[in-house]
């Protein structure tokens, strides 16, 4: 019989779940780092909340564990490298709380609109400021929605039901979902012009940090309300306090901050700033959801196998898994690639195989492409979650399995179709092992996909790449390799570089601006 340990406190029926599957459990909460390695050994599964930190050091010790379960979407407290290391499943609930967390977001634009912390304040002082607070009404007003995944889509109709005209930006919101939603699909800028309100739910990723800076708060439209019950990072707090004093914005609630716990801020004290302690996630409800959830799920694992909202490895049969890890690892980066350069405008993803990969289980081949595509903006996207993720977004993702024979004994297809047109890589193995880039927008080149990459497009020309190579000397990066691919002589061409030390933001400009560069991008592969 399998041993689960919950070190957190957890709501009872999560036990009670445990026992009705033929689980044991021990709930024995509180316990120091020391004393958790002292009994760690003994259990199968862990079920954790926010309390336990799973370090690399009490994994060591975690002999027989096979599984950890979240209750909760924050794996933050969870060595996840050490645990795939150690071949440990990281599993979350990133979906029991959505509701509440929502409605939090619901409550504190009211809160804004007619200032209720304020008015309680002076109210309970004695001074009944009847005059002092005038409000403003949500009915008729715009939501800038940034960020339209599963929480983001209940803040919508929530907003729709109080008769709000709500705008959305997100990269994988098709137009069809879009009108499923009863929301416009914008561009950020738009969004930004536009919104009475905006409210944030969109992870932390390198692409949303600090997607609402000093340049697009100044974007926003004068006297906007801004929540965020997402992540802290996604706002530049001092930028934000410097327009709430000038009156840019009119009023800002944070339940999130980029360092918690939030001993201080700058936005601290400020006038029409409203602030909770990550409250978004804190009902009664919620707790009991996550908890059964995480019981059910560490159940379905270790009695029968069955993988869900798993952080660090796909859904796969025993059988199917040496075959296709090396060609999971040729999709991943091929979406990655594609999700890096093009993730903004994609509506639709199509994935071809053909010679030696149209004889395997497509279906992984498939989530491994998504799972690199989305990870440019989903800090808990993986191959199990990656399909659902890009279903709830209305993304259209097509299978085509070729039987012909090609130019390579096996062969992976992205494509990809934008706003601007269809846009493809490809790849192949070498020696059945090892992925290989073979195509990138119609450009043969042949390239590994590792580590930190400088994607360049340029115009074919005598002496560029001496002029490259010199300005990256001068900052001390130095070239690993260098793969060069164009399309006729004299058009474009294509680099793709990977490179040892840092490329700042400052050296990407100095490139941008040698003669004949339309394009670059830094890149970066696991």
């Amino acid at each position: 019989m399998p041993k689960v340990l919950i070190s957190d406190k957890m709501d009872p029926r999560a036990a009670a779940i445990f026992r009705e599957r033929g689980v044991e459990v021990d709930e024995i909460t509180g316990k120091t780092p020391d004393e958790l390695k002292a009994i760690i050994g003994q259990y199968d599964g862990l079920a954790i909340r926010s309390s336990t930190k799973v370090t690399k050091d009490i994994l060591d010790h975690a002999t027989n564990l096979k599984v950890i379960g979240r209750a909760g979407i924050g794996v933050d407290n969870v060595d996840i490298p050490a645990a795939s290391a150690k071949g440990v499943i990281v599993m979350n609930t990133p979906f029991g709380n959505s509701i509440t967390t929502a409605e939090h977001a619901i409550a504190l634009m009211f809160a804004l609109a007619r200032q209720l912390p304020e008015a309680n304040a002076q109210t309970q002082a004695g001074l009944w400021p009847k005059n002092g607070f005038m409000g403003v009404e949500v009915t008729g007003k715009t939501l800038g929605l940034i960020g339209a995944g599963n929480i983001g889509s209940i803040v919508a109709s929530r907003a729709l039901g109080l008769k709000m005209k709500v705008v959305a930006f997100d990269p994988f919101l098709t137009p069809e979902r879009a009108v499923e939603m009863g929301v416009e699909k914008a561009d950020l800028d738009t969004l930004l012009a536009k919104a009475d309100f905006i409210t944030l739910h969109t992870p932390l990723t390198d692409q949303t940090r600090n997607i609402l800076s000093r340049e697009n708060l100044a974007k926003t439209k004068k006297g906007v309300r801004i929540v965020n019950c997402a992540r802290g990072g996604l706002i530049d707090e001092a930028a934000l306090k410097d327009a709430l004093d000038s009156g840019q914005v009119a009023g800002a609630a944070l339940d999130v901050f980029q360092t918690e716990p939030a001993k201080e801020s700058p936005l601290f004290g400020t006038p029409n700033f409203i602030c909770t302690p990550h409250l978004g996630a804190s009902t009664d409800e919620a707790q009991v959801n996550v908890a059964l959830q995480v019981a059910e799920q560490l159940s379905d694992y270790l009695l029968d196998g069955g993988i869900t909202n798993a952080l660090n490895v796909p859904s796969l049969s025993a059988e199917e898994a040496p075959k296709l890890k090396p060609y999971m690892a040729l999709a991943e980066k091929l979406g990655s690639i594609v999700g890096q350069l093009e993730g903004d405008a994609i509506l639709g993803v199509a994935v071809e195989v053909e010679g030696h990969a149209a004889e395997l289980n497509q279906k992984p081949i498939t989530a491994a492409v998504l799972a690199g595509l989305m990870r440019v903006y989903s800090d808990t996207v993986n191959m199990v979650n990656a399909p659902f993720l890009a279903k709830e977004r209305g993304l259209d993702v097509r299978e085509v399995r070729h039987d012909r024979e090609g130019d390579y004994q096996t062969l992976v297809r992205v494509t990809v179709t934008t706003e601007n047109g269809d846009k493809s890589v490809a790849g192949t193995l070498f020696g059945h092992a090892q992925p290989r880039l073979v195509e990138l927008f119609g450009i043969k080149v042949e390239a590994d996909l590792d580590g930190t990459m400088l994607y360049i497009v340029n115009q074919d020309a005598p002496g560029f790449i001496g002029r490259l190579g010199s300005t990256l000397g001068e900052a001390s990066v130095n070239i690993g390799t260098f793969h060069l691919g164009r399309r006729n002589q004299g058009g474009e061409a294509v680099l793709l570089l990977s490179v040892d030390g840092t490329v700042t933001e400052p050296l990407r400009w100095e490139i941008c601006n040698l003669a004949g560069v339309k394009q670059v991008k830094l890149l970066r592969f696991a």
